[in-house]
């Protein structure tokens, strides 16, 4: 920090980062400058299944919520090892969960009895949207879903868009969807999602739509600090909205 005081704090919101890989040295000097501003950690898609010295990663982060990615869960889904992936979780000392079905199709009900399953035992993060980017599922759908998902179990259900923010709540091009995410918010209150941004246009537009305190996932480790100055103001995308008052209000974490 620097020698004098502008009086800017952290206002909630949750910035939920994923990992694509990083090694214990590389996790340690994250956390050394930014363990502040991160939240959650995902172990993206299926990496953890591949990664050399998990457990010597997990014990870097220790402290930190970490949750595998959801793509990992459909495959053990699809493989039918359910009980296996539970006790691996606690052998790993995770204590959270993701639950997806962007790309395997696990029926409705099926579903909402695994989140309801695991959350006897883990806190769940649920998922909703197709990581195919040709799918689009209508409005009303995405919101009946994320109810039912949080009356099921689900701490948080985080709004689909992949790492590159290509699918799900965005275009192909990378185009937000605003329309849609309008609808969900309308209906569903903020501080119940995560919604994924991996890029500044995405974290920036939240901020300004939802203010400092949403909830943003799928952060790279690099952008955990310029995230961190969107949400202060401190960056010239949000200033005006952030430390003016020009925005529409702060949703709780």
């Amino acid at each position: 920090m620097p020698g004098f005081d502008l009086g800017l704090r952290r206002d909630g919101g949750l910035t939920h980062v994923i990992d694509k890989g990083l090694g214990p040295g590389a996790w340690a000097d994250v956390l050394d400058t930014c363990a502040d501003y991160i939240d959650i950690v995902k172990l993206g898609w299926g990496t953890s299944y591949v990664t050399n010295g998990l457990e010597r990663k997990l014990e870097v982060l220790a402290g930190k919520p970490v949750v595998i990615g959801g793509t990992f869960f459909e495959v053990v889904y699809a493989k039918g090892n359910l009980d296996e992936y539970k006790r691996w979780l606690s052998e790993l000392g995770l204590t959270h969960v993701e639950i997806s079905d962007g790309t395997v199709e696990i029926p409705r009900e099926r579903k909402l009895e695994l989140i309801a399953d695991f959350a006897r035992d883990f806190t769940v993060l649920s998922e909703v949207g197709s990581k195919d980017a040709d799918v689009n599922y209508a409005p009303y759908l995405w919101v009946e879903w994320i109810k039912e998902e949080l009356h099921a179990g689900a701490w948080k259900v985080i709004t689909e868009g992949r790492e590159g923010g290509t699918a799900g709540i965005y275009r192909p091009t990378g185009e937000m969807r605003t329309g849609l995410v309008d609808e969900i918010v309308h209906d569903i209150d903020v501080g119940s999602l995560i919604f994924e941004a991996p890029t500044k246009a995405s974290q920036a537009w939240f901020i300004k739509h939802f203010g400092p305190g949403v909830n943003l996932g799928n952060i790279p480790p690099d952008e955990v600090i310029p995230l961190e100055t969107l949400r202060l103001g401190l960056r010239g995308d949000t200033l005006k909205e952030v430390l003016l008052g020009e925005r529409a209000g702060t949703p709780a974490s």
